[in-house]
């Protein structure tokens, strides 16, 4: 069939531009640094994050987008999405026969981690192509494995947080150590406590299937349905024996961290809960948690993880992607980032592998305000367990305890 002259121009006009991209992607896989460098200088780059957070975002927008238009030429454009957003976005290009995609950068980690890599939806491996990733703690399991999967320099790990507790000392002078302790106050302090719908929320559901089990490890290995029925079930059973004494008797729960913190800023609820270890002291400084607020880590143990950077497969513009997470990386990124009155994250660079001038700076935010030691509750951390957990638990607490009689 012959083509409409028109028709045929335009084809070969596209099959030109998508070919001049397959090479782009290409030379970006083989060049050297100061080559990618220059390849990146004047691209739009479109990173795509979670946007909950304030001060998350003041981030990006007054350090990191600044920071890489000015040394290296390149624009970010921030979008907005998360977990199965980014997914379904990919997943979309891709069943439209996209040769490209409009996202270049993500922040993911676990479960949205392992469907992109279903979907062959992620770059790489590209992180030994990053100068800073050498100083990366690539020995630390907790970095260098998201939910249980190798990274496999398919996702660069940027922070590592730990699942804590919260609560106003003001309020709740003696904080409960364990899990008798918390049931025990809950049943004397009916409607101060709950559990939100989110991933903050189910987070904490794996740290409590563990403490049941009475082993920090009950969740290692690969995912089974006869393995998580057998640990799931007297986590329901908890629940179920609890919910009455939860926030509005368990009729409703929260969707959502700011929510829980509002309420707990509120007196509402005597506790909260976070993903990161050291959010407390950014949340007291913006004034959104009480002064007294402290955080904690049951002795049972919480989840800790790491959240990373992705390149999308089918990014247009992977030299500046890689630029741009390099920089991420970078001492002097990741020390801004670790700052309380900036976010607060957890470093994923081995300490020991900087020099004595940046060893001492990142020493002062090490140990928080609120006694928290970073390094040091990695004692009490679990390991994410595989990443379907996630997914059941999401759909299982909604039909058997917000749903459920």
């Amino acid at each position: 069939m012959r083509l409409p002259s028109c028709v045929a121009v335009s084809f070969l006009f596209l099959f030109a531009c998508n070919s001049s991209e397959k090479e782009q992607r290409k030379l970006a896989a083989s060049s050297s640094w100061d080559e990618i460098l220059a390849e990146a200088r004047g691209s739009e780059l479109n990173f795509i994050m979670w946007q909950g957070d304030p001060l998350i975002n003041a981030y990006i927008a007054e350090y990191i987008k600044p920071k890489l238009k000015e040394l290296y030429g390149i624009e970010m454009n921030v979008l907005s999405g998360q977990g199965n957003m980014v997914v379904n976005a990919i997943m979309a290009e891709m069943e439209a026969g996209r040769e490209t995609s409009e996202i270049d950068m993500m922040w993911i980690n676990g479960e949205t981690f392992y469907q992109l890599r279903q979907i062959d939806g992620l770059y790489g491996p590209f992180t030994a192509d990053l100068p800073n990733a050498i100083l990366i703690d690539w020995d630390n399991p907790f970095i260098s494995f998201d939910f249980q999967q190798p990274v496999d320099g398919y996702e660069c790990p940027w922070g590592n947080v730990q699942l804590a507790l919260i609560c106003d000392t003001l309020r709740t002078p003696v904080i409960p150590e364990n899990l008798t302790e918390l049931q025990n106050y809950l049943r004397q302090n009916p409607g101060k406590f709950t559990i939100g719908t989110d991933f903050t929320g189910m987070t904490f559901l794996k740290g409590l299937m563990c403490a049941l089990a009475g082993n920090r490890r009950a969740l290692d290995g690969p995912f089974t349905i006869e393995k998580y029925r057998s640990l799931s079930e007297p986590m329901w059973k908890w629940l179920k024996e609890n919910k009455s004494y939860f926030w509005k008797q368990g009729k409703t729960f929260p969707s959502s961290v700011s929510q829980m913190h509002a309420l707990f800023s509120s007196g509402e609820l005597h506790f909260t809960m976070s993903n990161n270890d050291s959010e407390v002291q950014n949340k007291i400084l913006q004034g959104t948690l009480p002064p007294a607020s402290r955080a904690w880590v049951p002795v049972e143990g919480s989840i800790r993880n790491s959240h990373y950077l992705g390149i999308a497969a089918r990014s247009p513009h992977i030299a500046a992607a890689k630029v741009a997470v390099n920089f991420m990386i970078s001492p002097e990124a990741q020390l801004k980032k670790m700052d309380p009155a900036v976010w607060g994250d957890g470093t994923v660079l081995s300490i020991a592998k900087l020099d004595t001038s940046w060893q001492q700076a990142f020493s002062k935010h090490c140990i928080s305000e609120n006694g928290l030691n970073h390094s040091e509750i990695e004692a009490f951390a679990i390991m994410e367990p595989d990443p379907q957990y996630m997914i059941r638990l999401f759909e299982d607490f909604r039909s058997i305890i917000v749903e459920g009689d």
